[in-house]
């Protein structure tokens, strides 16, 4: 394999980043988590001078939109990857990588461009139908955006997107809160985000094997909660591998793998 080149350079030092777990495996499973890797970011916006616009954290992977501080952003990402990783490998005694390969990033040279960006994160977890209105979803920047509660704090910097929608801030929030609802086909490092095939049902159960191991498919719906939900998130993550058709094979409701 040829080596990967070095990353190209925003000329305005933007970047719309994404970490993704290995394998699509969750790297945030409880409010702990969450938080650590956002007190992390929050570390070293303040330590290297970040301006942090957006964020969405998924629990399989991260959106972030930031502006470089006092080094390069590979620099500062790599600080706050092996930050977290050593964290979540002392807390469940794991080892091996945490992330899908070095993290994906794409330059952002524009308003126009960022402006889709910050939607695109936002909308994250509405298009992925893990909440009805994306002010339902705990860990995103969005919550900022619409002055509700949001943690950690002191990351978020709203105040440059929001100018650009009105100089008067009450009117610059109420614009930039229906662009940020509208409908859209926004589409976002398109050549790192792979196209979905859907999976036909006799993939989907190897693909389902697979990640149960030694638990047979009809035990999973006799799990304790904590464990079978775990296991379901999962396999949201598997690539072409629809929610229906795991109601179908496990025998449960959708309403249950939409709610693990």
């Amino acid at each position: 394999m040829m080596p990967r080149g070095p990353r190209l350079k925003s000329s305005t030092g933007i970047y719309h980043i994404i970490y993704r777990g290995a394998n699509r495996q969750e790297i945030f499973h409880d409010v702990e988590d969450f938080q650590t890797f956002l007190n992390t970011l929050r570390k070293y916006k303040w330590k290297v001078e970040l301006t942090v616009f957006g964020w969405c954290l998924m629990n399989n992977h991260v959106h972030l939109l930031l502006k470089e501080g006092d080094e390069s952003i590979s620099v500062t990402m790599q600080r706050i990857s092996v930050s977290y990783a050593s964290y979540y490998n002392w807390k469940y005694r794991t080892t091996g990588h945490l992330y899908e390969d070095r993290f994906k990033s794409e330059n952002v040279e524009d308003v126009s461009y960022l402006l889709t960006v910050i939607r695109y994160i936002h909308q994250n977890p509405l298009k992925a139908r893990m909440v009805s209105c994306m002010e339902d979803w705990k860990w995103s920047s969005c919550l900022g955006y619409y002055d509700k509660t949001l943690y950690p704090p002191q990351l978020l910097d709203k105040e440059f997107i929001l100018r650009m929608f009105a100089s008067d801030m009450l009117s610059a929030k109420e614009r930039f809160r229906e662009f940020n609802e509208k409908n859209n086909h926004d589409q976002c490092l398109e050549a790192w985000e792979e196209n979905r095939r859907k999976l036909s049902d006799d993939e989907a159960r190897e693909e389902i094997k697979r990640v149960l191991g030694s638990i047979k498919i009809p035990q999973v719906k006799t799990l304790p909660k904590i464990e079978r939900d775990q296991l379901l998130r999962q396999l949201k993550g598997v690539n072409g591998l629809t929610q229906r058709q795991m109601a179908r094979i496990f025998g449960v409701s959708p309403n249950l793998i939409f709610k693990a």
